[in-house]
């Protein structure tokens, strides 16, 4: 997930550029491989049955690019629990894809290096490099340009969605018929990741915007967690409609949760730690 985002441009070709800071919890999706003469995809979790076919899911092809790069055939059995809701902006189906290619680099003892399978994961979506890392990430560029920055500070975290599937093509047509001002590129020496007091005076999320204007109930989900307390920042994830609520350790946000819970059963809620390193 994003704990920013700053869109800082776009390119010729229709991408658009960024600035980012990529973090991941310590739960979500759980993939797993099995031996098998052939390659077969199994769907399991809550939000299994929101997902298209196997043959369009981002693991199948994970699978079968890195068995195209390593000269092989994609024989084995693939399972995803999908515990994460889709289509949410919290990189979900990215996290999926490079699990995947971490999995498979091990079960099939290729021995391909982090740059190697970043090659491989640039082809499958923007995001997919990043999520190879599984540490906090500083994203420049469309997602190719990654940089390890620890964080400054750990935090609980708890997620929230309306249940409400947000395109990102809609969010990214209503930033631009809003006619949105591109981000300046943060300042030499600005390292919102040092702190949380930085985190906030720096940065923001350049699509919260045109998300709540092609979703309202985003603008629901960031008031309801900003009324909980012992919150320190709510904001919108990737391109909505998930939002989060950092909380000062994961026992705050477990607490948080049950208070959220009950006061909206109708939406999806999940309380963890951010990973910081």
């Amino acid at each position: 997930m994003n704990l920013f985002l700053h869109i800082t441009g776009r390119r010729d070709d229709g991408y658009h550029l960024l600035e980012s800071l990529f973090v991941f919890t310590e739960s979500g999706d759980r993939i797993t491989v099995s031996p098998s003469d052939r390659l077969s995809f199994a769907l399991s979790g809550p939000f299994a049955g929101a997902l298209a076919g196997g043959e369009n899911n981002l693991v199948v092809a994970a699978a079968e690019a890195l068995a195209t790069t390593a000269g092989i055939a994609p024989n084995v059995a693939l399972s995803l629990e999908k515990n994460l809701p889709v289509a949410a902006g919290i990189g979900g189906g990215s996290a999926d894809a490079a699990a995947t290619l971490l999995a498979l680099n091990d079960f099939w003892n290729l021995g391909l290096s982090l740059d190697e399978l970043s090659e491989i994961a640039i082809r499958l979506g923007a995001d997919v490099p990043a999520c190879l890392y599984q540490k906090p990430l500083f994203v420049q560029g469309v997602g190719e340009r990654v940089r390890e920055v620890p964080l400054g500070f750990e935090a609980g975290i708890l997620l929230a969605n309306p249940g409400v599937e947000l395109s990102t093509p809609a969010v990214f047509k209503a930033f631009k018929e809003a006619g949105s001002a591109f981000d300046g590129t943060l300042g030499q020496g600005v390292s919102p990741w040092d702190s949380l007091e930085m985190l906030g005076l720096n940065t923001r999320n350049s699509l919260e915007v045109p998300a709540v204007a092609a979703c309202p109930e985003v603008a629901e989900v960031l008031a309801f967690l900003r009324s909980l307390e012992g919150v320190q920042m709510v904001r919108m994830s990737g391109s909505g409609a998930t939002c989060f609520a950092l909380l000062e350790s994961l026992e705050a946000a477990a607490e948080a949760l049950k208070t959220a819970e009950k006061s909206q059963p109708g939406w999806w809620f999940m309380a963890d730690r951010v990973v910081t390193g």
